[in-house]
């Protein structure tokens, strides 16, 4: 018998996407639109935290939002309802968004005139992760009922967050939950990770957070 084939298509795949991301993002740097990528689990409050923040930046930033899921328009009516231009992007049944999917959402959304497009991706903390999406910054949602070990546990999630956004902290003192190991958690699967405590149903922290993500969008622009 002849020797076996084996082709590396996870290697394969990865790099590639990785050249079609970084040239997404050459794309957005020549037209100063800044595209930011929103995970988390599902349930973590991550379309109330997007409403929070169009809500804090929509009077100084011009937003668009693409929702992704695999199925549904409930989030993008959400986001239409609030006055911003927002397109609903079905993924198939796939877990995840990569580079190219971004980029035809983008076409769709057409962000002509726009400083800000965010993409909410996927609820899930493990397949967004593995897929560069052409995103200028990646941020992630991390609720307090989901506990404060979620860092140890999916690893790449943090890695890859250039933000993390530790939602529904008015419940802290229902839930076993240390905020500073978290933070510390944080800071060990990316150092460099800025970490914000929120609520978005009370809008508390929300202002620092739309505060960090207005300097990155106007620096974007003008760097």
């Amino acid at each position: 018998m002849g020797d076996v084939r084996v082709l590396e298509v996870k290697q394969s795949v990865f790099a590639e996407n990785d050249r079609r991301a970084a040239a997404l993002r050459e794309r957005l740097k020549a037209s100063g639109l800044y595209l930011l990528n929103l995970m988390s689990s599902p349930g973590s409050g991550k379309t109330t935290t997007l409403a929070r923040t169009i809500e804090a930046l929509g009077e100084r930033l011009r937003i668009g939002v693409m929702e992704a899921d695999i199925d549904s328009d409930v989030d993008a009516r959400a986001m239409d309802a609030l006055g911003v231009r927002a397109i609903q992007l079905h993924t198939g049944g796939m877990c995840h968004l990569d580079a190219d999917m971004t980029a035809q959402g983008l076409e769709g959304l057409e962000p002509g005139g726009l400083d800000l497009a965010i993409l909410e991706n996927i609820g899930n903390l493990v397949c967004p992760a593995e897929f560069d999406t052409g995103a200028v910054k990646n941020a992630m949602i991390l609720s307090v009922p989901e506990g404060d070990d979620k860092p140890l546990k999916y690893p790449l999630m943090f890695q890859v967050s250039d933000v993390v956004l530790i939602n529904k902290i008015d419940v802290l003192p229902y839930f076993d939950f240390d905020l500073e190991a978290c933070e510390e958690r944080i800071h060990m699967r990316n150092p460099k990770a800025k970490v914000f405590p929120i609520c978005a149903t009370t809008g508390e922290g929300i202002d620092a957070w739309a505060a960090w993500l207005e300097a990155e969008v106007r620096a974007w622009q003008t760097e």
